[in-house]
């Protein structure tokens, strides 16, 4: 599947092979393709090395699609064979959002690392399970937070932040709007909130991960939280638009609003923005879009004592995530990203829904 911008569910960015291991060295394999950033996930394991051996879904009309898109994955019938393949390592999966929790679970109690899209859970309880089962097996559960992992403006800047350039970060105001598509083009369970979670579970989460990396945050408090639904009364199990306060334990702040209700007049699925302040200078990020100025993204703005500089960050700076987590699997180390942290990203989004005023 090629790079798209104009449907965000089938978003899938691609970039240059940096493997970090030889051919068959990581195999790995997917597992239930309900939404499109399966595509991603694996285009970033392959880029880093790893081999997709095994595909399964219940649905054959997917997995036809899938192994169009990766004909080297053999189609298995029976979910256990892959489970109880031992050479596989990873298991990476785009379930329903409910069923992400405690298909991770499974997949951890037969010894195999877990690559979940994100969000990662529906809800507390599968949370507090998923880390009783790490904490048992010792697997990992990782989780693909595109909205950082998959753009390289959001990679540059993480750089940026740790040199220094624009000192502490005190501030993170994070935009995630999302393009809701044509009628019919959304499968069934994204209008039913007990699958999805809620809009600050789902596309919220992108946000919340942000603001703890981004600022250095291992806590963080939700101070208020709010959601609607202003545009979908025949859909009312959908909420469109939602926001976000947070403290971090460190005094940083942040707010965050994502939606649903992208214009079709935009050139790409999401106008999706970052801003960090910090006490030496600030960050901007375009990520998929520079409205109104041109189609490409990976956009970054940094202001500081220096003066003014526009980044093209495009093609130039790959995405590291998948050969550390690769890596990680591996060695056994937390280079991609801590468990702690993506536990973190994810209490604080579930704890931000339970909270959250609806909006007439």
């Amino acid at each position: 599947m090629a790079t798209q911008k104009s449907d965000g569910m089938n978003y899938a960015p691609t970039g240059k092979p940096a493997p970090v291991v030889k051919p068959g060295e990581f195999l790995f394999a997917a597992m239930h393709l309900d939404h499109g950033h399966i595509y991603g996930q694996c285009n970033g394991l392959i880029e880093a090395g790893g081999t997709l051996v095994k595909v399964y879904d219940p649905d054959p009309a997917k997995v036809e699609r899938f192994v169009k898109t990766y004909p080297q994955a053999k189609a298995v019938a029976d979910p256990r064979e892959i489970l109880e393949d031992k050479a596989i390592r990873l298991v990476a999966a785009a379930a329903v959002p409910s069923d992400r929790g405690p298909l991770g679970c499974r997949v951890m109690q037969h010894g195999k690392d877990y690559f979940t899209d994100k969000s990662p859970f529906t809800t507390l309880e599968q949370l507090a399970e998923a880390r009783r089962v790490c904490s048992a097996t010792g697997r990992k559960y990782a989780v693909y937070f595109s909205e950082r992992l998959h753009v390289e403006c959001a990679i540059a800047a993480g750089d940026l932040v740790q040199q220094g350039r624009i000192g502490r970060v005190v501030q993170v105001l994070g935009l995630g709007p999302h393009r809701h598509g044509p009628a019919g083009s959304r499968p069934a369970w994204f209008y039913d909130k007990a699958k999805y979670g809620g809009i600050l579970c789902d596309i919220g989460s992108h946000q919340l991960e942000q603001f703890l990396f981004f600022t250095g945050n291992t806590e963080a408090t939700v101070q208020a939280a709010k959601v609607a639904n202003y545009h979908f009364p025949d859909q009312p199990g959908l909420e469109d638009f939602g926001d976000v306060t947070v403290i971090g334990g460190n005094g940083a702040t942040g707010y965050h609003r994502v939606d649903w209700l992208n214009p079709n007049g935009l050139g790409t699925w999401g106008d999706g923005r970052l801003f960090l302040l910090g006490t030496e200078g600030y960050i901007e990020l375009r990520k998929y879009i520079d409205v109104a100025q041109g189609k490409q993204g990976d956009n970054l703005i940094l202001v500081d004592h220096a003066g003014e500089h526009r980044i093209d960050c495009a093609g130039k700076v790959g995405f590291p995530f998948f050969g550390r987590l690769i890596r990680d699997c591996l060695d056994r180390t937390e280079t991609a990203m801590t468990q702690a942290h993506a536990f973190k990203a994810a209490e604080l989004c579930l704890q931000a829904q339970a909270i959250a005023v609806k909006v007439a």
